[in-house]
């Protein structure tokens, strides 16, 4: 064990902001990091590590991968990695790909994906007693979902920060909701992280609304260095519990 890496100072200063901020963690926690093997998730597994030697409460956590069996995307040797890191670790194979083809058409793969690995970790979390979920979407993320949402659907929302599930019993929380992805990206890379490229075929099928707004808001950030520090100001009330989100 201990082959963890300590995260910049300003990515730590930022998660621990929004921690603090939204309430994520509390004494007594078990939290399971969703763990996909992207440059993401990888980041926050160390996070999670080094504020679980410095936050004034104690708190365990583990780390769950869905493998969805889709093309040559294989998380699987994040299983050799987080052993030798001595985290719990539990790896879910799911046909998701072949189960999607079986309900539904090609250009709903993704959602479909989505809310399958949503219910695996839920109940990977429940059957080994974690009462947290961490999930690893960053501030880049909670922007284009807004921007698709007020675009697409006329409605001024984003993902939570921090909130509880429909029945009660597990508290989802987003500790990167204040970092930008660049951050995660130079982070993985600086320091070798085994990120697993995504190379799901029914993602990379056609250009997704998402890969639209992340473009045009690269686009407007050339010429706009404060962007995201005014969308953060603009979405932080969305990202409270209680406010009209996409969960």
């Amino acid at each position: 064990m201990n082959n963890f890496i300590k995260p910049s100072r300003t990515l730590l200063t930022l998660v621990g902001r929004a921690i603090g901020d939204f309430n994520m963690l509390r004494e007594g926690d078990r939290v399971l990091l969703g763990l996909s093997g992207g440059k993401d998730s990888l980041s926050l597994l160390h996070i999670l590590h080094h504020f679980q030697k410095v936050a004034p409460i104690d708190y365990q956590f583990g780390a769950v991968t869905v493998d969805p069996m889709a093309g040559d995307f294989d998380p699987s040797p994040m299983i050799p990695y987080l052993a030798e890191l001595g985290v719990d670790y539990y790896y879910q194979r799911e046909p998701i790909m072949e189960m999607a083809k079986q309900h539904m058409g090609k250009p709903s793969y993704c959602s479909f994906c989505s809310r399958i690995k949503r219910g695996i970790i839920y109940r990977t979390a429940r059957d080994h007693g974690y009462n947290v979920i961490a999930l690893a979407q960053h501030l880049d993320d909670l922007a284009e979902s807004f921007l698709m949402s007020a675009f697409h659907g006329g409605k001024l929302k984003t993902m939570k920060a921090h909130y509880v599930n429909d029945d009660g019993d597990l508290r989802i929380i987003r500790p990167l909701v204040y970092a930008r992805e660049r951050q995660t990206r130079d982070f993985a890379a600086k320091n070798h992280l085994p990120v697993i490229a995504d190379s799901c075929p029914a993602c990379f099928s056609m250009p997704t609304q998402r890969q639209h707004m992340k473009e045009l808001l690269a686009t407007e950030e050339a010429s706009n260095q404060t962007l995201f520090k005014s969308l953060l100001s603009a979405i932080k009330p969305l990202m409270a519990e209680g406010s009209p989100a996409d969960g």
